[in-house]
């Protein structure tokens, strides 16, 4: 069965928790683990700006990209991301079908030029999928989290439509 990726909504609250309280997940983004469910009720919601994509695989959340457009008028331009794959679905393809059809949207709907993100330097197979995709790595950022009792470093990455 294919997977769908489509918006997320506000009953997708408690499986985004389920997603983001996994180790290797909270890991590898800003989430701290053991959010309330009204964090993820409140991240459904709509925002300006705020695309909030999920994959579903035979009716189960497998994966949520998120893509904020920046609202400073000299900066709509731009947009961040931000995406987590549920860990026994990693590395089965759920990031790129997460990150193609947010970068169709950004390119063909939404006029972003400027694609950024940033990502822990460690974080190799994440690495690996933005430079697929086109992201460039521009700067690392040292000591940019705390991940584990220690400061990590990561890479700020980005993708820009030069066709524009």
């Amino acid at each position: 069965m294919p997977v769908i990726i489509r918006h997320a909504e506000l009953a997708d609250a408690k499986a985004l928790q389920q997603i983001y309280q996994q180790p290797s997940v909270y890991a590898n983004t800003l989430q701290l683990p053991l959010q309330a469910v009204e964090h993820w009720q409140q991240l459904c919601q709509r925002q300006p700006g705020f695309y909030n994509l999920v994959a579903e695989l035979d009716g189960e959340l497998v994966g949520q990209l998120g893509l904020q457009q920046f609202q400073n008028q000299r900066r709509r331009h731009a947009a961040d991301i931000g995406m987590a794959v549920s860990e026994p679905f990693q590395g089965q393809g759920i990031g790129s079908a997460l990150l193609r059809t947010a970068l169709e949207m950004a390119d063909n709907w939404l006029a972003i030029r400027r694609l950024e993100l940033q990502v822990y330097s460690s974080n190799e197979a994440a690495v690996a999928l933005y430079e697929r995709f086109g992201f460039e790595v521009e700067a690392e950022l040292t000591d940019y989290a705390f991940q584990y009792g220690q400061y990590v470093s990561v890479l700020q990455m980005a993708r820009i439509m030069t066709n524009r």
